[in-house]
């Protein structure tokens, strides 16, 4: 039986600042699909392979996309992201990270571990807001990742 209204946003992030404005700017973009909320690594994790498990065993509808910040508490953003590549069910997902961070050696490790895309969180509000409604247009509405095989 499909889901009423599958999630097509994971938004992992645990700032409660940045989170409200991630959130209105996707809705000012006018991304208007389900988000689903992961305030630490570990509670994305539990989403991703508990909560998207069909009662077969097999997995159910994936997000279109991750939002995934890397400081993050309990497991880290690299660690989430390396997790999701490594399972077949998962490794094609598209993970975008919208960080503060603009470490070199985070950015190099992310796209070893296959992000799609990083993304250095603007300091200003507008910008903020402007980037994170880009994203969303983007991620939803023009790219088209594959499909998961059963």
């Amino acid at each position: 039986m499909p889901e009423a209204s599958p999630v097509e946003v994971l938004l992992v992030e645990d700032q409660p600042q940045d989170l409200e404005l991630t959130l209105r700017a996707l809705r000012k973009a006018g991304v208007h699909h389900r988000i689903q909320i992961a305030r630490d690594g570990a509670e994305a994790l539990d989403f991703l392979f508990s909560e998207s498990r069909q009662a077969n065993g097999r997995f159910g509808s994936l997000p279109k996309v991750v939002v995934l910040d890397l400081k993050l508490p309990k497991v880290d953003g690299l660690e989430v992201l390396q997790e999701l590549k490594r399972h077949p069910h998962t490794e094609t997902l598209p993970v975008v990270i919208l960080t503060s961070s603009r470490e070199p050696r985070d950015i190099a490790r992310s796209y070893q571990l296959g992000v799609n895309s990083y993304i250095v969180k603007p300091v200003d509000c507008d910008g903020f807001s402007s980037t994170v409604q880009a994203l969303g247009r983007y991620w939803l509405h023009l790219n088209h990742p594959p499909r998961l095989l059963a």
